[in-house]
C-alpha cells in the first residue's frame, strides 16, 4: 500500500491525502477507533513503532512522485496515529517525514494532541501549511480519563496559540464531542487564533445516546456564525441541521445535508 494515500470514509471528509508516521499510538484514547481500523486490539495497538519495511526511503520516492503530480492538497498527519505520540521524542519520525515532504514542495497539515511536542517542528512548517489539534474537553484532569497519555488541553491550546502567531493557518477537530457544552466552551475560548472548526460527534460508545445531538448541532452552528468563524460540520452531525441553515455552507447530495469545508 502506499504511504501517501487517500482516506476514505470519515476520514476523507477531514483531508484529500494523508500518511500514518507510526504504527499504533501510546496515547491511548479510550474512543478511539484507530485499533479497529487497523485491525488490531487496543493492547498491542497501545505499544507503537516505527513504521516497518523501510519507511523514510519508501516515502522519499512517493514523495517525488506527488510532487511530479503537482498536488495542491495537504498531506494530513496522521488518522491512525499521532505524529506527535511519546514515542516521537526519542524517533523524530515526524521531523524527517515534514523533511522530506517539504524538500519536494508538497504542502502538510498536522492533527495531534500531543501539545508541546509539536513546538519542535513549527520551523518546518510555513503558510501553506496547516496545524490542528483536537479538542475534547478543557479540564486536564478529565482528559486524563479519556486520553491518558495525550498532552492536557491546556497544551494544545498553547500550541495552536504558537503556530496562529508563527503565520501558520490553523484549525481544531471537535471530535469527539465527549460534553456538548463544553465544546461550545471551547469554541468561545479559541475562535480569535483557530482558522477553522470542524466540528463532530461521539460514535461507537454507549455516552453518545444520552446526548441531544440536534440541541448541539443548532447550537455549534448558531455560535460558530455569531463569532464569524470558518467551520465545517460533519456529515454525522450536520444530518441533524434544519433545512433553513445558512445557504453558503450547505451542499445537498443524495438528500443530505452535507457542509462544505471553509479553505484555509
Amino acid at each position: 500500500m502506499s504511504l501517501i494515500y487517500e482516506p476514505r470514509g470519515r476520514a476523507r471528509e477531514y483531508a484529500a491525502l494523508a500518511c500514518n508516521v507510526y504504527s499504533g499510538c501510546d496515547h491511548c484514547c479510550t474512543y478511539c477507533y484507530a485499533p479497529s481500523a487497523t485491525r488490531k486490539n487496543r493492547d498491542s495497538f497501545s505499544v507503537p513503532g516505527v513504521r516497518p519495511n523501510g519507511f523514510i526511503p519508501k516515502l522519499k520516492k512517493e514523495a517525488k512522485q506527488h510532487w511530479l503530480k503537482h498536488t495542491s492538497d495537504r498531506i494530513l498527519l496522521s488518522f491512525t496515529c499521532d505524529p506527535y505520540q511519546h514515542l516521537d521524542v526519542k524517533e523524530q519520525i515526524t521531523r524527517q517525514t515534514l523533511e522530506i515532504l517539504k524538500a519536494c514542495d508538497l504542502r502538510v497539515q498536522i492533527l495531534t494532541k500531543g501539545g508541546l511536542r509539536a513546538l519542535r517542528d513549527i520551523d518546518l512548517l510555513t503558510p501553506r501549511d496547516a496545524f490542528a489539534c483536537s479538542l475534547t474537553l478543557l479540564d486536564n484532569e478529565q482528559s486524563l480519563e479519556w486520553e491518558p497519555g495525550a498532552a492536557p488541553p491546556s497544551e494544545r491550546i498553547y500550541a495552536l496559540h504558537r503556530f496562529h502567531g508563527a503565520g501558520i493557518p490553523t484549525w481544531a477537530s471537535l471530535e469527539p464531542v465527549l460534553d456538548p457544552a463544553v465544546s461550545l466552551q471551547i469554541i468561545r475560548e479559541t475562535h480569535t487564533f483557530v482558522n477553522l472548526f470542524k466540528v463532530g460527534k461521539l460514535n461507537y460508545h454507549p455516552l453518545a445516546k444520552t446526548i441531544d445531538w440536534r440541541k448541539f448541532a443548532n447550537d455549534a452552528v448558531n455560535l460558530l456564525e455569531s463569532l464569524g468563524c470558518k467551520y465545517y460540520i460533519k456529515r454525522d452531525l450536520a444530518c441533524y441541521l434544519p433545512e433553513n441553515t445558512p445557504k453558503q455552507f450547505i451542499a445537498k447530495r443524495q438528500g443530505q445535508i452535507i457542509r462544505q469545508p471553509a479553505l484555509l
